[in-house]
């Protein structure tokens, strides 16, 4: 295989190893959505064309949002793998992939930059160490939360709506349904069972007992 050169790549990148980074937001996705791992994994080939032998594969988050504060041991195993100098250039299909919320992204960011750590997503590679580059990858960290912060916006109004409307529905409690004209009541088998009393009917407390709901 031939290897491309790119000006942003040095030895001492060379020298240290590749990391591809995979993950999709939900198990369902990781269930469904086949084709976008495919393409993830895809990137291994394109480190090894720019001169890294063995990429390192971290898919430890596959299932696991990157919005929020949710704990993502991958992501974690990377930001310990750049401050130990092991890491010389990290692929991800686009910025979304490694981070949905700004106080990760920026930790990333200022670690790559410290320790001389490439990213790279399906286009382009980035040195975060030259400001043309930190303010390209800046953008896109910053559309990333965007794009999250407006689908969640869209999702909420779309619930007000449908509340206006009479239409939402939500998660019962167990022993509760909807039927089929979306009325809820109560389930003749596990109904009986009064989730909030906290006691089956026709009991009573002993005494000096208080009940608690679920007790």
């Amino acid at each position: 295989m031939q290897i491309k050169r790119d000006s942003r790549i040095s030895e001492d990148h060379l020298k240290r190893s590749a990391i591809i980074y995979i993950r999709q937001s939900s198990p369902s996705q990781v269930k469904v959505h086949t084709e976008s791992s495919r393409l993830q994994l895809s990137l291994r080939e394109r480190a090894i064309s720019y001169g890294w032998n063995e990429p390192i594969i971290i898919d430890d988050d596959l299932g696991i949002s990157a919005a929020g504060y949710s704990k993502r041991p991958g992501f974690q195993k990377i930001l310990t793998m750049v401050t130990m100098k092991e890491v010389g250039i990290i692929f991800s299909l686009d910025a979304s992939r490694l981070s949905r919320n700004n106080s990760d992204w920026a930790h990333l960011f200022e670690l790559c930059g410290f320790f001389d750590t490439l990213i790279a997503d399906i286009d382009q590679i980035f040195n975060l160490t030259l400001p043309n580059d930190r303010l390209i990858v800046g953008i896109k960290g910053t559309m990333s939360e965007l794009e999250l912060s407006i689908h969640k916006t869209r999702l909420l109004e779309g619930k007000l709506q449908k509340a206006k409307r009479g239409e939402l529905k939500i998660n019962l409690p167990s022993g509760y349904y909807y039927d089929h004209y979306d009325n809820i009541v109560k389930d003749p088998v596990t109904g009986n069972h009064n989730p909030f009393s906290g006691r089956y009917p026709g009991t009573r407390p002993g005494p000096g007992r208080i009940l608690f709901p679920g007790a």
